[in-house]
């Protein structure tokens, strides 16, 4: 992560009132870069983009990406060199409720942002964030590799792996030509779950297990033998912005899918992520589990093999799965008591910076 390379640059970032896009606009200022950010209102409240005040370092147009329209005006006025792609509806039982919507979304808001990019000169680097969700998942206990089957069982998966196909069919469409007049690197990041301080979504297990711990009730867990890619925010768009400093240095080299995931190790069941998280909450904290059978489906099982990113972009995982629980409940317990969510978070991207200085983990 190279700060000079960002420090002026015009990025802009859909999806950023969103939790993962409100940490990478908080780095992103951090670094100095021009971000313009293209989104509907916060998902939640609270939410980390009201909390920490986000939108104070950035031009915020409030849009949907399922308005081709509004899109590409918003591309218009941002001229950016760097385009972010978050903007989803990231919530797999969500996607039962409303299947249509999440394919509206995920799908066709990918096609109107990469068609907005066709008509802005600027770009010069894109990243589709998508998920590790978005391949045929066989149950296996292996990691998935970047060349592995798309597909996706469940609404939300599936637009995630359709989202995979819309952009590849682009990248060689539109953006490899070399007779073409702009040549634009793109590629896709499919990181697993990502944990960290200021996440109020529903349906999601930290967030579930801080609201329980802050009613003073015992948080409920489904699933609980569950194994997922956990891993703290921080890791992955730390390498989305390696991905990006390389898509627009050395162009064709960095194109196509990049897995960002944990190691092994920290592939784990849902009720030890619970029972982890709760012993860093300490005293009143706590869950039971409450299994139900007629829940709509869900992976039981779901790996990701990042040796690729490990390999090729210097990326690699500075933060174990117990530490990662260690900086939320850190980061839950300054923000109840009063700190200022900005300063929590600033402070946790200034210790994660130090932590790739000190591991000699510059990505480029």
């Amino acid at each position: 992560m190279n700060a000079e390379f960002w420090n002026g640059r015009r990025v802009l970032v859909t999806g950023h009132t969103g939790f993962k896009g409100s940490w990478l606009c908080l780095w992103l200022q951090r670094l100095g870069a021009e971000i313009t950010g293209f989104a509907l209102d916060a998902p939640t409240q609270p939410s980390l983009f009201q909390e920490a005040d986000v939108a104070a370092g950035l031009t915020h147009i409030t849009g949907d990406v399922r308005d081709a329209a509004a899109v590409r005006d918003a591309m218009q006025r941002a001229q950016p060199e760097v385009v972010f792609h978050l903007a989803a509806q990231s919530l797999v039982r969500q996607s039962y409720l409303d299947p249509i919507e999440t394919y509206a979304t995920n799908v066709m808001g990918t096609v109107h942002v990469l068609d907005a990019v066709r008509h802005v000169n600027s770009v010069r680097a894109v990243i589709n964030v998508t998920s590790d969700k978005c391949y045929e998942n066989r149950e296996i206990a292996c990691g998935y590799v970047e060349s592995d089957a798309l597909g996706g069982r469940d609404p939300y998966s599936n637009s995630k792996g359709c989202a995979e196909l819309v952009t590849s069919a682009y990248r060689q469409s539109f953006f490899e030509s070399k007779g073409a007049q702009q040549q634009v690197a793109l590629a896709s990041a499919r990181a697993g779950n990502v944990i960290g301080g200021g996440d109020w979504a529903a349906d999601r297990l930290v967030p579930d297990l801080l609201r329980a711990f802050d009613r003073g009730v015992p948080a409920i867990v489904r699933r609980p033998r569950s194994v997922r890619p956990w891993q703290h925010v921080l890791e992955p768009l730390a390498g989305y912005l390696a991905l990006a400093e390389g898509l627009h240095e050395h162009g064709a080299r960095y194109v196509g899918g990049w897995n960002f995931g944990p190691l092994a190790s920290d592939m784990r069941r849902v009720d030890e992520i619970a029972a982890s998280l709760v012993s860093a909450l300490g005293e009143g904290a706590s869950f039971v589990v409450q299994e139900d059978e007629n829940t709509p489906h869900e992976a039981g099982l779901l790996m990701l093999d990042a040796s690729k990113a490990r390999r090729e972009l210097g990326w690699d995982t500075l933060l174990g799965l117990d530490e990662a629980l260690n900086w939320i409940a850190g980061w839950h317990r300054a923000q109840r008591s009063g700190t200022y969510a900005r300063s929590i978070t600033l402070d946790q991207i200034e210790r994660y910076e130090a932590r790739i200085r000190a591991a000699g983990a510059a990505c480029m």
